[in-house]
């Protein structure tokens, strides 16, 4: 069975490090629908917040990069990076991982990744997650509070980054070593 990893998790929870690092680190392809989002927003030449102000009265570009999702998990081999991977990839998914940390912790690393101050980070990422609770829940019936859909929860402030990839490097070779041979 090809390999499919989904990282999901809050904002400044360190989706995108982590699973661009495994990814490389296992040789998989590396998919983000972060990055799709924000592709569509700069492609309709519109700013986050307006881009999640059209979503909120509108599923098409919700469905577009769910829609991705599920087709690259198909594909396998690959890292999936997104709140929604582990829903979207569903059975697809070999090992469904979560990441967490506390607001004040994931607010300042979107501050210095987006070179903002802490207040304005702080009200963008909680618009933005407000917004998309309830467009998750209104579109899939899917509430992103509820975790028992993962394999795996781990908290990225407890440990320094390489400490954290490193664990999980550990967890993801375990698995791969055992599977069946192919």
């Amino acid at each position: 069975m090809p390999l499919v990893v989904t990282i999901s998790g809050l904002h400044g929870s360190g989706k995108s490090t982590y699973a661009k690092a495994l990814a490389e680190e296992f040789k998989l392809r590396y998919v983000s629908a972060g990055q799709l989002f924000r592709d569509i927003a700069k492609d309709k030449g519109v700013s986050m917040e307006e881009l999640i102000q059209i979503t909120a009265d509108d599923s098409e570009i919700d469905c577009i990069i769910d829609e991705r999702t599920r087709r690259e998990a198909e594909k396998g081999d690959v890292i999936l990076d997104g709140q929604l991977a582990g829903w979207m990839a569903k059975d697809k998914a070999s090992l469904k991982i979560f990441l967490t940390a506390p607001e004040d912790v994931r607010i300042r690393r979107i501050a210095e990744r987006d070179s903002v101050d802490f207040e304005k980070a702080k009200a963008q990422t909680v618009l933005r997650e407000k917004a998309e609770r309830e467009r998750y829940k209104r579109y899939y019936d899917i509430d992103i509070t509820d975790i028992s859909t993962y394999d795996l929860i781990m908290d990225t402030s407890l440990l320094p980054l390489e400490e954290s990839i490193k664990i999980l490097k550990n967890i993801i070779s375990d698995y791969i070593g055992r599977q069946p041979r192919r």
